[in-house]
């Protein structure tokens, strides 16, 4: 997933060239000195996904500057077919007693569990994962409230996968509120810097 990232800024770098051809060599080079510098300050991240079951894949982040969305991409199998999964980030970076260590969900703002399009949700709030007919989940999106830079970065903390779909905090519990009763967490991995 990375090399496409570092292919997608090769075509993009080619484009710039390309356009540039009818003007000044100078020009050119600043232009290519401006995007080289974007390149420079994007921040990549990665979480690889095992547990105790057979659901495992990978999430990566990345994110332009502190202003920026970051977009998020995940290539998950061996979840149920044809299902909804919650998708969170949680609080911790712990994965010493399996998935149960890393804690809450990740909700430095102290809001209420929500959908990722709600006002009113935790940083870590993902939505749901949907899976295909053989149980795989593909996927991404772009997110303003999730950090890889600044004072509320998720690096260090812990992409869970549950076991159950997330009700999106539209429950008739308590417990939609905090979790979206979205279950067990049958894998997760710690989002660590990615080059």
């Amino acid at each position: 997933m990375v090399k496409a990232a570092v292919t997608a800024a090769s075509i993009k770098v080619g484009e710039l060239l390309s356009s540039q051809r009818h003007h000044q060599r100078g020009g050119c080079h600043h232009v290519l000195q401006l995007y080289a510098l974007k390149l420079a300050n994007t921040v990549l991240a990665v979480s690889v996904l095992r547990g105790d079951s057979k659901v495992s894949g990978t999430v990566i982040f990345e994110q332009e500057s502190e202003s920026a969305p970051t977009t998020i991409t995940w290539d998950i199998t061996g979840n149920d077919p044809n299902a909804k999964r919650g998708f969170h980030i949680h609080t911790f970076g712990d994965n010493t007693n399996g998935c149960t260590s890393a804690g809450p969900h990740f909700n430095p703002h102290n809001k209420t569990h929500g959908a990722p399009s709600d006002e009113t949700r935790h940083v870590g709030d993902l939505g749901n994962l949907e899976t295909d007919g053989q149980g795989n989940a593909k996927g991404s999106v772009t997110d303003s409230l999730v950090k890889l830079i600044g004072p509320h970065s998720i690096i260090g903390r812990t992409v869970v996968i549950h076991a159950g779909t997330d009700d999106l905090g539209k429950g008739d519990n308590e417990e939609s509120l905090k979790t979206g009763n979205a279950g067990p967490r049958p894998a997760c991995g710690v989002i660590g810097i990615s080059n």
